[in-house]
């Protein structure tokens, strides 16, 4: 999710003790490795697909016995009041950190990151977009993971982080946005055993193919962001093919759904539309990049929109595979 600027400190503290004491009671087998197999991260599952060992975002999303066996941790999540996707725990080797990057997947088009540190040290470093930050242990940020971002631990020490995904409420954005008061008057969420905050899980259910209008609202955003890596004439007619060209996509495609429908039992037509920009999109998206964080147009176009556009079970039934 894109924000009015890289970091945002949220007023609220929580009970730093009492959340490092949940964590370290954790056994050794809570803990797996990261996704991308990031050298020196770990992490344990607390939200995920069916509550289970995964680290899927569509379906069902529960908590899982890791968050059930940690209830001041649950708690704090559920005193936000919002509707949590993928969670976790993430751990920092001494010495690790997490590479350079910008969270450009579709996923995230709509979605951001909460961080509540619970072990770290004045060592950890958080860097946005130029900026830099050290979130302190029981202390409560969200970020622009749409910029460009990375972290390191200089630390000799692990550094774990509770890590949440939200699409967060009116309520919540109003909370992180609103001019803080003086720290000494932020209120502690300390725990309380007879709080009564349900945790909000997402149910991710894709449709068989993305409606019309969910594709226009992509497109429209990548199409605000885009711009040419070195300035020319000829990159600047590249630059404009690109735009015409997903404006025409956009228009086929919603001739599409209004002759189909989204129920996926033409998925064939669809894909067979997606293939053609897939292929038409490559040549002029030669240094076209993304306006904020200097991503790849062409990579945006495939991760945020074109590989998103079918759901796979729609695929495997037209193919007779389901």
């Amino acid at each position: 999710m894109r924000l009015s600027r890289p970091f945002f400190q949220l007023p609220l503290l929580f009970d730093v003790e009492r959340l490092q004491a949940e964590v370290a009671a954790l056994p050794a087998e809570a803990w797996v490795a990261h996704p991308d197999q990031v050298p020196g991260n770990s992490a344990v599952r607390l939200i995920t697909t069916g509550g289970g060992e995964n680290d899927g975002v569509h379906g069902r999303m529960a908590a899982t016995p890791w968050l059930e066996a940690m209830p001041y941790l649950k708690q704090a999540l559920a005193g936000f009041g919002v509707v949590w996707s993928r969670s976790r725990l993430m751990r920092l080797a001494p010495g690790a950190g997490v590479p350079e990057h910008a969270d450009i997947n579709y996923h995230w088009h709509t979605r951001v990151r909460l961080h509540i540190p619970v072990f770290t040290w004045p060592e950890v470093r958080f860097h946005c977009d130029g900026e830099v930050v050290h979130m302190g242990a029981g202390e409560a940020w969200v970020f622009d993971n749409w910029r460009r971002h990375h972290v390191e631990n200089n630390a000799s020490f692990e550094r774990i982080h509770l890590v949440a995904d939200t699409t967060g409420t009116a309520a919540f954005w109003r909370f992180v946005q609103a001019p803080p008061p003086p720290r000494g008057q932020w209120p502690k969420a300390g725990w309380d055993p007879n709080a009564d905050h349900p945790l909000l899980t997402e149910i991710n259910q894709r449709s068989p193919i993305m409606p019309a209008a969910e594709v226009q609202w992509l497109l429209d955003d990548l199409k605000g962001e885009l711009a040419v890596a070195v300035e020319g004439r000829e990159a600047q007619q590249r630059a404009a093919r690109f735009a015409q060209l997903l404006d025409s996509f956009a228009f086929d495609w919603r001739q599409l759904c209004a002759l189909h429908g989204v129920d996926g039992d033409a998925a064939w037509e669809f894909q067979r539309l997606a293939m053609a920009v897939r292929q038409a999109a490559h040549p002029l998206a030669d240094g076209l990049v993304m306006r904020t964080n200097g991503a790849g147009a062409m990579l945006v176009l495939e991760k945020r929109v074109l590989r998103h556009l079918v759901a796979e079970d729609a695929a495997r039934q037209r193919e007779g595979l389901s």
